[in-house]
């Protein structure tokens, strides 16, 4: 079973590094080692923190709320509750299962919380280790069923978006077109969506992560849509940017010119070459033509569980992609006051380049 070779990975890792256990609380990397699929209400409220010891039974710590749940999905860790809280049922749990050492991850957990368990560890002669990335670095290389998921993934996220294409018409607002999305999304068989959608129409494509409001989309003027969702846990992105109605001359030259980008960026990408590389590849498309000061952010970001997840396609990524990592490439060119064009696909680095993943053409080649 998946979740099990998983975690004997993390177990392999753990006796490496002498650790005897770690704590497993950000929702994603849970979701990845036993299947556990609730979400956190916010980092201060856990659903759950997952017991990995070096050697041995999982353990699935939660609370009453999630018990079905938690027993249903994660059939493979032993589901435990904390009526008094979790770290009540810990310093009970752990001195029985003989563990010295207890790793946790640093960049989820709250200050308060590393402090207290720190505090209560070490009365029982227990060390605590802040550790990074540990279960984030086996989530960089897909497995082939993730790949087949995220294709699912990617191909209901074009369907809905075709759907909703369809039926755009001037005079809706904004927050209309992404309640649509969203809706389809669900009505379709996805989770949720995998962030919240942005719809911006006219100069308020500028704004890159604009927040969809009660502005009508406009005829004759750029509209851009980046939406996702999550199906079988695994997220999808996508971005298309068009005019509805006439194309102006300005417009066809940018979406253009970011269409180049895009595919100079794709041509880039293979295993073996940096982030900064592709980056670069997309960037230097945009910046011949004399539009560089406005692509300000990185050309693309690793898919998975999470929808932003490493390996990262910026500037300032050194690290050397991999077969079967799944990133994004989503170059832009944003003008204030004007509107902006943002083009963005997924796909799968191979050893001799990649595969596109999206399908769907709308408004790519004009």
């Amino acid at each position: 079973m998946e979740y099990q070779k998983r975690i004997e990975k993390i177990q392999r890792t753990l006796r490496r590094q002498k650790l005897d256990a770690v704590l497993i609380g950000q929702p994603a990397n849970r979701r990845y080692l036993c299947g556990y699929s609730a979400p956190d209400h916010g980092i201060s409220e856990s659903a759950g923190m997952l017991l990995v010891p070096a050697d041995g039974q999982v353990y699935l710590l939660t609370d009453f709320r999630f018990e079905l749940q938690a027993k249903a999905e994660a059939p493979t860790a032993t589901v435990l509750l904390y009526p008094k809280g979790l770290l009540a049922l810990l310093l009970a749990l752990l001195p029985d299962l003989g563990i010295r050492s207890l790793g946790f991850e640093s960049d989820y957990t709250l200050h308060s919380v590393a402090g207290a368990l720190e505090k209560k560890c070490a009365g029982l002669g227990i060390t605590t280790v802040p550790l990074t990335g540990l279960v984030e670095a086996l989530r960089l290389v897909k497995e082939e069923a993730e790949i087949d998921r995220i294709r699912a993934s990617v191909a209901l996220n074009e369907a809905v978006f075709q759907e909703v294409y369809a039926q755009i018409r001037p005079g809706q607002t904004e927050l209309e077109l992404a309640i649509a999305i969203e809706t389809c999304m669900r009505r379709r068989g996805a989770e949720y969506p995998s962030f919240e959608t942005i719809v911006a129409t006219g100069s308020r494509s500028a704004l890159p992560h604009a927040v969809p409001g009660q502005v009508e989309v406009l005829e004759n003027q750029p509209l851009m849509i980046d939406m996702g969702l999550v199906l079988n846990g695994y997220c999808s992105d996508m971005t298309r940017t068009f005019p509805l109605g006439k194309a102006s001359d300005r417009y066809l030259e940018i979406h253009r010119l970011v269409r180049r980008a895009q595919l100079a960026g794709i041509k880039a990408i293979r295993a073996g070459v940096t982030g900064r590389t592709v980056d670069q590849a997309a960037r230097q498309t945009i910046t011949d033509a004399g539009y560089g000061q406005y692509f300000g952010h990185a050309l693309g970001h690793g898919v998975g569980i999470d929808v932003h997840e490493d390996p990262r396609l910026s500037s300032r990524s050194g690290k050397r992609l991999k077969a079967g990592m799944v990133v994004t490439v989503e170059p832009g060119i944003y003008i204030p006051g004007w509107g902006g064009v943002r083009l963005e696909n997924m796909v799968v680095v191979g050893n001799d380049g990649c595969e596109v993943l999206n399908s769907d053409t709308t408004w790519l080649d004009i």
